[in-house]
C-alpha cells in the first residue's frame, strides 16, 4: 500500500519527467544566432570585388535592385559629370550599400593630359560625388585603365588609391551575358572584375554571377584602399 507522501512524490517525479520530455521535444526549435541566420553564418572562403564603371545611368536603378535582390555589394566607379547630373542615383547607390568611387569627370585619356587637366578631372569628380551624397571617394579608376606616374601622383594627392582589374568582363565590347558569367567564374580570392553600369547584358548576368560565386564559397567584398584587393566589408 502506498502512503500519502510516497504517492505525492511519485506524482511530482512523473510531472518532472513529462516536463523534461516536452522540453526535449522542443529543443531543436531553440536555435543559435548562427543557425537562425544560415546566410549570415555561411563562411566565405574568399572575397572578390565587383566593379561597375561609367554610372550613374538610366540603368542604375535596375542594376541596384538586382544587386540587392541577389545579396551583392559592389564598387561603383562613377563619372563626375553623371554624378553631378544624377545626384539621386548616387544617393541610391550609397543607400543600397555600394561603395562609390571616382572614374574621372569626363572619361578622357588622362595620360594625354597635363597635370592641371588631370587634377581637374579627379578633383571635380571628388566634389560631385560628395555633393551628391555618395561620400568622399577613396578609390580611383583611370578611364580605359590608362595611367602613369603623373596620374597616380595626382590621385594620391586626393587620398585616392588607383584600382584597375584582374578580370575584364568585356561587356564594353558587346560580350554576351553567358560570356560575362564565364568571366566572373575566373575570379579568385582578392581579385577584381571590370563591368559597366550601362550594360544590359551585365544586368542580365548578375543573378547568375551571384549563384556562381556562392557555389564557390566566394562573397562580394569591398576593395581595400590599402592593398587594392577585395576584402571582407568593414
Amino acid at each position: 500500500m502506498t502512503t500519502g507522501p510516497h504517492r505525492s512524490l511519485r506524482r511530482a517525479v512523473k510531472r518532472s519527467l513529462v516536463v523534461a520530455t516536452a522540453l526535449a521535444s522542443t529543443a531543436p526549435l531553440v536555435l543559435t544566432a548562427a543557425e537562425a541566420s544560415p546566410a549570415r553564418a555561411a563562411a566565405c572562403s574568399g572575397y572578390v570585388g565587383l566593379t561597375f564603371d561609367d554610372g550613374p545611368s538610366a540603368n542604375t536603378p535596375a542594376l541596384l535592385n538586382s544587386l540587392r535582390q541577389n545579396g551583392l555589394r559592389a564598387t561603383m566607379f562613377n563619372q563626375g559629370q553623371y554624378a553631378a547630373a544624377n545626384p539621386a542615383q548616387v544617393r541610391a547607390q550609397a543607400a543600397a550599400g555600394m561603395w562609390v568611387a571616382n572614374h574621372s569627370y569626363t572619361h578622357p585619356h588622362l595620360t594625354r593630359l597635363n597635370q592641371a587637366q588631370i587634377d581637374s578631372e579627379i578633383s571635380r569628380t571628388q566634389q560631385a560625388v560628395a555633393a551628391a551624397g555618395g561620400g568622399t571617394p577613396r578609390l580611383f579608376r583611370p578611364p580605359y585603365g590608362e595611367t602613369n606616374a603623373t596620374v597616380r601622383s595626382v590621385a594620391a594627392r586626393y587620398g585616392l588609391t588607383e584600382i584597375l582589374w584582374n578580370v575584364d568582363s568585356q561587356d564594353w565590347n558587346g560580350a554576351s551575358a553567358d560570356a560575362i558569367v564565364q568571366a566572373a567564374a575566373r575570379l579568385t580570392n582578392g581579385q577584381v572584375i571590370l563591368m559597366h553600369d550601362w550594360s544590359a547584358n551585365t544586368l542580365a548576368a548578375v543573378p547568375r554571377i551571384a549563384r556562381g560565386l556562392a557555389g564557390r564559397g566566394l562573397c562580394a567584398g569591398m576593395i581595400s584602399p590599402q592593398t587594392g584587393r577585395a576584402v571582407a566589408p568593414a
